[in-house]
């Protein structure tokens, strides 16, 4: 079992979309950024690539490449979830949570984490969303900005060797993998 945690934060400015969990929330202010600045996804990403000891997002999609800039943070997601099984990582589960005093984002819980589960390609039970505020305390509670962070836990597979939970019929042989 590797367990990762991704921490991201982002400033609040005028004329931009808030973007958060791969949906367009309807809010005054949006989140500022090379790509969509979308803080959960990348807190997401960064908890992935730790657990799977792969760097971050900023090794994978430097805010200095033009090719990122305004780019949707799901697709940056899905790329995530390949390396991950081309590493031979299976995720376990993800806790993530939005740090923000405004806007209310219990309403859009439920699509944030169908984009995100469906970006990686797992169930929606092994993820879960949540928001909190920070009291009007700090910058996420005075509205200059938010942050996210999550913990995940993966599962390599060399570690499901001669543990068949997975239907896989190995034998723990170590050939699973190749």
């Amino acid at each position: 079992m590797r367990v990762g945690m991704g921490y991201d934060v982002h400033r609040l400015v005028e004329n931009r979309k808030l973007i958060l969990g791969g949906v367009e929330i309807p809010y005054e202010k949006g989140l500022l950024g090379h790509s969509d600045a979308d803080v959960l996804v990348h807190a997401i990403m960064d908890a992935l690539l730790g657990a799977a000891a792969l760097g971050d997002i900023g090794k994978h999609f430097p805010d200095t490449d033009p090719n990122y800039e305004g780019i949707s943070s799901i697709k940056l997601l899905t790329y995530v979830a390949e390396l991950l099984e081309e590493n031979h990582y299976i995720i376990e589960n993800i806790d993530a949570t939005v740090i923000a005093q405004k806007p209310k984002l219990r309403p859009y819980m439920e699509e944030m984490t169908e984009k995100i589960a469906g970006a990686l390609g797992i169930e929606q039970n092994q993820l879960n969303l949540k928001a909190t505020t920070e009291e009007g305390l700090g910058f996420t509670g005075s509205g200059e900005g938010m942050a996210a962070q999550a913990i995940c836990c993966l599962i390599p597979l060399i570690d499901l060797a001669g543990d068949d939970r997975m239907g896989l019929g190995c034998k723990g042989c170590g050939g699973c993998c190749e």
